[in-house]
């Protein structure tokens, strides 16, 4: 089973429209709203592959229920923690370029009762687990040392994976993880600096495994990914679809990527599926996940090239 750790639900609400300009009306083209989170994202996306999944995380009583009916219909099982107060909104709005801006909610502060109360539950609920995927933001006023403790509580042996970024990436870190998996947006904001070559991606990457990663999966949106353990390396470049939305592209990398890393895969599969998924959610024009099927017609043609 791999367990997924939502710290911080949300509603996204996808709003399609011809152009973007501040200060301008503009006129809805297609709107779609999702009960979501990154972690949720991954359970969905691990389902759908048919891998065994469970999903945890904060939950608030005002609108959560709605994302049970969706966990629900993906056939995820879960337990929350449930807070007071309600799920935070996140608009994301996509122009005729395909070009994403977003105002992102934060979510309402959780005590640290309720804080204490998940580490627990994910320290009985991960003893099951073969691999643990944490990701995305913390809900208010929660410090970032706070993905470093749900990593604390999991046993040895689970495969530990994560996507985020900054200070909650570092404090990740510090606990061993086998598998992060930023973009080369959030990388370049974690490193504080540009990285523009192939040369510079891999000198980032080294500085997270120097830090505690054992493998780190780049994300580099259209053009692919690599990926490296600091012995081999390797890229793969993504095929050239319909695109129909960049949400969700990193939660389907992450969800095949874990998938194949607890079932054991090297290198150059673990990114040939991580590119797959990633590839084949942004052609899903309805659904944040991927569809299986897609995914499979994807990696069939992907081919991967080891780095010299």
């Amino acid at each position: 089973m791999i367990l997924t750790v939502c710290l911080s639900p949300c509603i996204d609400v996808n709003i399609e429209v011809d152009s973007l300009s501040v200060g301008k009306a503009h006129k809805v083209i297609n709107k779609r709203t999702y009960f979501t989170g990154k972690a949720l994202n991954v359970a969905n996306g691990l389902a759908r592959l048919g891998a065994e999944v469970f999903a945890t995380g904060f939950m608030y009583e005002m609108n959560g229920n709605r994302f049970e009916q969706e966990l629900h219909r993906e056939g995820v099982p879960y337990k929350f923690v449930w807070c007071p107060g309600s799920v935070r909104e996140n608009y994301k709005f996509i122009d005729h370029r395909s070009m994403l801006t977003e105002i992102n909610d934060t979510s309402p502060e959780v005590s640290s009762a309720k804080q204490f109360e998940l580490i627990n539950l994910i320290s009985k609920i991960s003893s099951d687990s073969r691999g643990i995927v944490i990701s995305g933001s913390l809900a208010k006023g929660m410090s970032s040392d706070y993905y470093g403790k749900v990593l604390k509580a999991v046993p040895a042996g689970v495969k530990k994976i994560v996507d985020t970024e900054g200070e909650r990436l570092f404090e990740s870190l510090k606990n061993g993880v086998h598998l992060v998996k930023p973009n080369i947006g959030e990388l370049e904001r974690t490193l504080r600096r540009a990285l523009k070559t192939k040369s510079e991606m891999l000198s980032g990457c080294y500085e997270l495994l120097d830090k505690g990663a054992e493998c780190v999966l780049l994300s580099l949106g259209k053009n692919g990914a690599l990926i490296t353990d600091g012995h081999k390396k390797y890229y793969s470049k993504s095929v050239n679809v319909a695109m129909n939305s960049t949400v969700g592209a990193g939660d389907g990398m992450v969800a095949a990527a874990a998938n194949a890393l607890v079932n054991g895969a090297p290198l150059p599969e673990i990114l040939r599926c991580g590119v797959a998924a990633g590839t084949a959610a942004v052609t899903s024009p309805d659904s944040i996940s991927f569809n299986k099927d897609k995914y499979k017609e994807i990696l069939s043609s992907l081919t991967v090239k080891e780095i010299m």
